[in-house]
């Protein structure tokens, strides 16, 4: 462990950064301020500060009286100077990240950077892993990542592009060569950059529309992933080749992004069949774009001329044979210089896509003229490194195609039932489909999946549900012949219960002639169906609904064409609403074990869809920890996982921390599935005394919460109250509705506003809240509890995970803080009672989570983020307590005023700017 000198000199650069930046912002406050301005913020930040480390009641009134003493304009300006402080610090902890990077890769002591490509390949060498093995092994490997629109990045596209110039300027001031003049003038830009960020309204005046939240996503494809996601199998096919001298490797392509973006109907109306297939077109624009800049380029480099060098005969032909096809005028005209003759029919056909016959139809078609490329030049280059550009295009190919991502279709289980309800009792085989009992809705589908004729009427007049309904499928076939199958591979079907659920999309797949039954028998089946088993209910029942899949000969047939592989999506966000985060994430874990252990039986295999969310109640957390926690049984499964829009900016807007971040899920996917991850499961025993001892804390764990969220009728009016719930709805982040239907009801409202609130609130309790019962409970029964809990942490990685993530969420809680939200509580006895509960459960969690992690305090064992959080929490207090008073004087109000509404939500998007998440 370092010590606290050594940690110091580690960030002794990053402080540095920070002063200088906060600096800059205060010259800034002044110009537009006044020394008023600069003073009111530094009297506000002294305050909070003085409250930090000596609460007490003179400090905090008088903090209130400067907070209560604000009006507008300043009020706005000072709550706009802390919110863009955090901006400005989580820029310097980014380049910090950078920094260090580099500092390992300059290192001469050979220290190899934790959970990098390098450290995986001298695990496996350590390990004495052969070649044969560890090719089996990367040919198995598999981890997608899926970018989703929600929970919607908080921060403006302008505002992120200036924060990526000044990283920018950040990384280029640590270059050592820099001479006066060119420091000064970086210096100037950064200074210039800072006042830009200052001038620029941070907030959206409208909320995105579907198509605003692709072009974002696609934003990040553009800027670093199109780059990057082929850098990382490069990177580790030299790594291989450098520590396993000789041996022939060949990385495939087991690292991939795919996107909801335009394709999660689910409680969005706004995502019909036309955003989807607009959508899927943008993607395709971007790749071809994107290829044609890399063609250019390679056509410059290749000058090769045959009166110097010798080409294949393949390559000779193919450009006589097709040359003749593109006009005149588009043609490379110095016949000697074949490659370049080759590349100028390359990017003719790719400009043709969508215009013409002479076009590509597939990419393995340009792939194809590709390898003829590589496979000429290689025959007259003395190094094949020579052709790395050449070689990454091949990859980008091959990893992109000409759909760039593959879109993955989400909607409601209810949905699809209402529209097979209607299909069917139009042709009268029932009249009511959904009074039906599960076994007599498996009876029907099975024959209607047995017989070749449609269901379906040409000129029915169904209703419109069930119309758009068809148009999905509709689409998603024309997707398939427009931009190929792996443009749309999967349909998602969130809140899943029964296997009927399934069923139904494969009958609604077969009208549109997606699933195709022949008249031998056998099936054609274009799309994957996933379940997405989200409530605690719902993940007990997983293994049962898809035996009864499973057992059934028509589902086996569907199965058969995907090379008996199922994809089975977990929901950690309504799992942990529904049950608490301690249940829900136990009863994650037993869930892929026991549909492991059940598709084992049937020889069918799995890919676990993983739907994380970036903030802590929503089983957020870094990649590489996310993985090490699964079952060991399922490390060597597929694996899938979402990356929320919350997070895309911090992990994929600078392209270092983007390779940083890919690196790191890449090497812990590789020495997982390896068996040689020391911070694995594979490393330890399970013992069955540990998964007793879980499933009985998480039975208390679960009841204290529900008694709570469900059985205090006075817990929702406490909830609306006693957080900004009301005013999240303004904030313009997202294209989706905060509630899956128009309703006040609990279960609709999404947990993604219901995690936002609380952090908001510093509550924070969907990430902690009635952990600390359960776990205490079994301390408290017997002696030797304690000891096996301890034994548990030091030794299973999935205990160790949840406790360490749970000390995360309680460092993130503030119980100070959120007393301030209980005033806002109507019933002042209602709030104090409810608000006693959540704050006795926090320190009953506390004091068992130090006992268990032997800590004296909570993140004793990660010192860098519990720094960071103590030194950022004096700039979150003020905000915190100006947006309590904001929403008192919102609320009492008659009439909504906009100025402090715009007030409220500057405070909301500062606070989620230094807490670092949204939902």
């Amino acid at each position: 462990m370092k010590t606290k000198s050594q940690t110091n000199d580690l960030t002794t650069p990053l402080r540095r950064d920070i002063n200088a930046l906060g600096n800059m912002l205060g010259d800034i406050l002044v110009h537009h301020g006044g020394e008023e301005l600069l003073n009111k913020v530094e009297t506000i930040r002294q305050w909070t500060k003085d409250l930090r480390s000596n609460p007490n009641v003179s400090t905090y009134n008088q903090l209130k009286k400067e907070i209560q003493s604000l009006k507008p304009p300043m009020r706005a300006q000072v709550i706009r100077a802390f919110s863009i402080y955090f901006h400005l610090v989580n820029i310097a902890e980014q380049n910090h990240r950078i920094r260090r990077r580099r500092e390992y890769q300059l290192r001469e002591d050979h220290d190899v950077q934790p959970f990098s490509l390098e450290s995986a390949v001298l695990n496996l060498k350590k390990n004495d892993f052969s070649k044969e093995v560890i090719q089996d092994v990367l040919n198995r490997l598999s981890l997608e990542l899926i970018i989703t629109a929600h929970p919607t990045e908080a921060t403006r596209r302008t505002v992120l592009e200036t924060q990526k110039r000044i990283a920018t300027i950040l990384k280029e001031l640590d270059q050592p060569n820099l001479t006066v003049r060119e420091k000064e003038s970086l210096q100037d830009s950064l200074q210039n950059e800072v006042t830009v960020l200052w001038q620029t309204e941070e907030l959206r005046n409208r909320k995105p529309t579907v198509m605003d939240e692709v072009r974002n996503g696609l934003y990040y494809f553009d800027e670093t992933l199109f780059d990057v996601l082929p850098e990382v199998h490069q990177e580790l096919e030299a790594r291989l080749e450098e520590h396993y001298p000789g041996e022939d490797w060949s990385v495939p392509n087991f690292l991939r992004f795919g996107s909801w973006i335009g394709g999660d109907r689910d409680g969005n109306p706004n995502v019909t069949p036309e955003i989807t297939w607009e959508t899927l077109g943008k993607q395709r624009s971007l790749v071809l774009e994107k290829y044609e800049e890399v063609l250019v380029e390679l056509m410059k480099r290749f000058s090769h001329s045959t009166s110097q060098v010798t080409v294949t005969d393949e390559l000779m032909k193919s450009v006589e044979s097709e040359e003749g096809l593109i006009p005149e005028d588009k043609r490379w005209r110095a016949e000697r210089e074949i490659y370049r003759r080759k590349f100028a029919i390359i990017l003719e056909r790719l400009r043709q896509i969508g215009k013409s016959d002479f076009a590509y139809g597939y990419s393995d078609e340009l792939l194809r003229d590709l390898y003829q490329i590589k496979e000429s030049a290689e025959s007259h280059q003395p190094n094949k490194r020579e052709l790395k550009k050449l070689s990454k295009l091949i990859r980008q190919v091959e990893l992109f195609g000409f759909h760039l991502a593959t879109l993955d279709i989400r909607n409601h289980s209810g949905e699809h039932e209402s529209a097979v309800a209607e299909l069917l009792n139009k042709v009268r085989i029932t009249d009511d489909y959904s009074a039906l009992s599960e076994q007599e809705k498996l009876d029907v589908l099975q024959d209607v999946l047995s017989d070749p004729r449609p269901v379906s009427l040409l000129n029915e007049d169904y209703s419109e549900s069930t119309r758009k309904m068809l148009d999905v499928f509709q689409m998603i076939r024309k997707a398939h012949v427009e931009f190929g199958k792996r443009s749309i591979e999967v349909y998602l079907i969130s809140m899943t219960e029964s296997a009927s659920d399934l069923l139904e999309v494969l009958v609604l797949a077969k009208e549109a002639s997606i699933y195709r039954l022949h008249s031998d028998g056998t099936v054609k089946s274009d799309l994957n169906i996933a379940p997405l088993l989200e409530t605690v209910d719902d993940l007990v029942a997983g293994p049962e609904i898809l035996k009864t899949l499973f057992d059934m000969p028509v589902y086996a047939k569907h199965l058969n064409h995907h090379n008996n592989h199922q994809e089975i999506m977990l929901g950690y966000s309504d799992g942990s609403k529904d049950g608490g985060t301690l249940t829900a994430n136990w009863r994650l874990y037993k869930a892929q074990q026991e549909i492991h252990d059940m598709a084992n039986e049937y020889n069918v295999g799995l890919k676990f869809f993983h739907g994380r969310g970036g903030s802590l109640g929503r089983g957020g957390g870094t990649l590489n920890r996310s993985l090490l926690s699964q079952p060991v049984e399922t490390l060597g499964d597929g694996v899938k996982i979402t990356e929320q829009g919350e997070v895309l900016s911090s992990r994929y807007l600078l392209r270092d921390i983007a390779y940083r971040s890919l690196e790191q899920g890449a090497s812990t996917i590789l020495e997982g599935a390896a068996n040689v991850s020391k911070e694995s499961e594979q490393s330890y025993h399970r013992e069955q005394s540990w998964e007793d001892a879980m499933e009985e804390i998480s039975g208390v764990a679960l009841k204290k919460y529900q008694s709570l969220v469900f059985e205090d009728p006075d817990f929702l009016t406490y909830f609306n109250e006693a957080t900004p719930l009301q005013e999240l709805g303004e904030l313009n982040i997202g294209s989706r509705p905060m509630k899956r239907k128009d309703s006040s009801k609990f279960e609709n409202l999404r947990a993604i506003p219901w995690v936002f609130a609380w952090s908001q609130s510093r509550q924070l309790i969907p990430a902690w809240y009635a952990a600390g019962s359960g776990l205490s409970s079994y301390v408290d029964k017997g002696e030797d509890n304690l000891k096996l809990l301890q034994h548990m942490y030091e030794n299973w990685p999935f205990f160790r995970s949840t406790i360490n993530n749970l000390q995360m969420a309680l460092t993130k809680a503030d119980i100070p803080t959120a007393k301030e939200y209980t005033t806002l509580v109507n019933d002042k006895q209602l709030g104090e009672r409810i608000s006693k509960n959540i704050f006795d459960e926090y320190e009953r969690t506390k004091d068992v989570l130090l006992k268990i992690s032997g800590d004296d305090e909570l993140l004793d064992h990660q010192p860098t983020i519990k720094e960071s959080v103590r030194l950022r929490n004096p700039y979150v207090d003020p905000l915190n307590f100006l947006q309590v008073e904001l929403i008192k004087e919102l609320r009492q109000s008659e009439d909504k005023n906009e100025d402090i509404l715009t007030e409220v939500l500057l405070t909301i998007s500062g606070i989620a700017a230094g807490l670092r998440n949204t939902g």
